[in-house]
């Protein structure tokens, strides 16, 4: 990317060698590979003008139509060998310097290839515009500048399709920003304890109406629908102050209230429309914040802990029940305020049944799993850490603990199992021995070791095995989708424009006293 301030460029214009016709399987490549279509076609148009004859004049020299002859001209038809023996006759010139794979014959025939591969594209043809013909009466400096803008609409188009490297560069860029804050952001926690306050909370478990109360507060009603876009999770009308939910099928879930304090949050923060996947995925970590403190206040939730933490009965379960959401908000709460609250420094992990890393913080030097980037999603945990031995209990309605010897020093973890439609999870809170004795579970006789990343820890095979299966074995691995496969685009990533305009049109308050074109 051209930062502000560098000279300009002109765009590269190449022709990638594409053969003709399609090869054998097991053949023997050739030794020279023709260029594709287009190219062919102006190097052809190149020697034609040069001699000064028209589409007309050389189809009736080799025995063509006109028609055809432009069409093998404009890279559509692929001409017969015995079709580009009669041109290069009639051209005085070798049926090679023809079929020579260099790039085309001048700039301008550069150009023109450019300009018309762009205009084939899916890019293009999803702008709905007519495409320009690069014939010789189109101004060298017109196709300049058609190929320079075509050149920065795919560079954009593939910024805005956020690839699984770029979005666990933006993800590591984010978790490393909130390390250096202790994953604690002060400034979203001062709005969402006076939003809450002035919406009538007091203590305990906020309320669906408490929720109803702060969308009242900003201008805002909440509206169940049983047919909200597939390809979202909330839509605010902002024309007419509605947020639209899911149905409130499970009275008291936590889920409806986090959605709709998320759809709050992003008029709360003052968010515009992202500009970059980085933007989006700061944006939806605010949000959540947002939510978190909200569900969880601070002042109550610091009460609670420090109370606790006197007690040294500190439990992840405990301050889940106390204020009504999943253990992992709880956990993920945990981590805002143990450390600039509780003086504790902490880990918590999410972590597959098969050892992969979905979510990680730390701040207690436990190390966790990471690719030379920097990224931990998709990693894979030590299978001796208590987020991996947890799943090896038959009994899994309480927490587990278990004290782990490692490299970076002996942490004590509470771990508790869950299942999703994705499968089977483990939320993990762990911290420094010196801490364990604050909470509930230090007295576990549980404890194991791990020398991970040292390979020889869990991730390579015994010898004997090694040399027995080695040669004899050929799994296929299950991939993580949602962390290999490139993420969507647009302007918010995955969601449906059509679907969601189509959805407020047929929501709106007036949408019965108009008829909708």
């Amino acid at each position: 990317m051209r930062q502000t301030g560098e000279p300009s460029t002109q765009p590269t214009i190449t022709a990638p060698v594409i053969p003709l016709g399609g090869g054998v399987p097991g053949a023997e490549p050739p030794a020279s590979p023709a260029p594709d279509g287009l190219t062919l076609g102006r190097r052809i148009r190149h020697f034609r003008t040069e001699r000064g004859l028209t589409l007309k004049e050389l189809a009736a020299r080799v025995s063509s139509t006109t028609s055809q002859l432009s069409h093998v001209e404009n890279g559509n038809r692929e001409p017969r060998l015995s079709l580009i023996s009669a041109i290069a006759t009639e051209l005085e010139v070798g049926v090679a310097d023809l079929l020579e794979p260099a790039p085309p014959p001048d700039r301008r025939a550069a150009l023109e290839i450019a300009l018309d591969r762009a205009q084939r594209s899916t890019l293009y043809a999803g702008l709905g515009v007519a495409p320009v013909r690069p014939g010789r009466t189109v101004p060298l400096g017109v196709l300049e500048s058609l190929v320079a803008l075509h050149t920065e609409l795919a560079r954009r188009a593939a910024e805005a399709v956020a690839t699984p490297e770029e979005a666990r560069r933006a993800n590591t860029e984010i978790r490393r920003f909130m390390r250096t804050r202790d994953n604690y952001l002060p400034e979203i926690e001062e709005l969402g304890e006076d939003l809450i306050r002035r919406a009538g909370y007091t203590s305990g478990a906020l309320t669906h109406s408490t929720v109803s109360e702060m969308a009242r507060t900003l201008g805002f009603e909440i509206i169940h629908v049983p047919d909200l876009p597939h390809s979202t999770r909330t839509v605010t009308d902002l024309a007419n102050g509605r947020i639209y939910l899911p149905p409130a099928s499970i009275p008291g879930g936590h889920g409806l209230r986090s959605l709709a304090l998320q759809a709050i949050a992003h008029r709360v923060l003052g968010h515009t429309r992202p500009v970059s996947y980085a933007d989006f995925l700061r944006q939806r970590l605010e949000i959540t914040y947002f939510a978190a403190t909200c569900l969880i206040p601070r002042s109550a939730a610091v009460e609670y802990l420090s109370e606790r933490k006197r007690s040294r009965d500190l439990a992840i379960e405990d301050f889940r029940d106390a204020f009504g959401v999943t253990h992992e908000a709880a956990a993920l709460r945990f981590t805002n305020l143990a450390t600039s609250h509780l003086d504790l420094p902490l880990h918590f992990l999410r972590v597959s049944d098969d050892g992969a890393l979905y979510k990680g913080y730390e701040n207690d030097g436990v190390g966790l799993p990471a690719d030379v980037h920097g990224a931990i999603e998709g990693q894979y945990v030590c299978r001796h850490w208590a987020a991996r031995a947890a799943f090896e209990r038959r009994t899994r309605t309480t927490e587990f603990h278990q004290y782990t010897d490692t490299p970076a020093g002996t942490f004590w973890c509470s771990t508790q199992t869950g299942r999703s439609d994705a499968g089977e999870f483990a939320i993990t809170v762990g911290v420094p021995f010196n801490h364990a004795k604050w909470f509930r579970g230090r007295e576990t006789a549980r404890r194991a070791a791990s020398t991970c990343p040292d390979e020889a820890c869990c991730r390579r095979p015994a010898a004997d095995l090694s040399r027995r299966w080695h040669e004899h074995s050929w799994p296929s691995a299950a991939l993580h989708a949602q962390i290999l496969a490139p993420l969507p685009s647009g302007t918010f990533p995955g969601v449906d424009d059509a679907e969601v305009y189509a959805f407020l049109e047929a929501n709106a308050p007036d949408a019965r006293s108009r008829e909708i074109p």
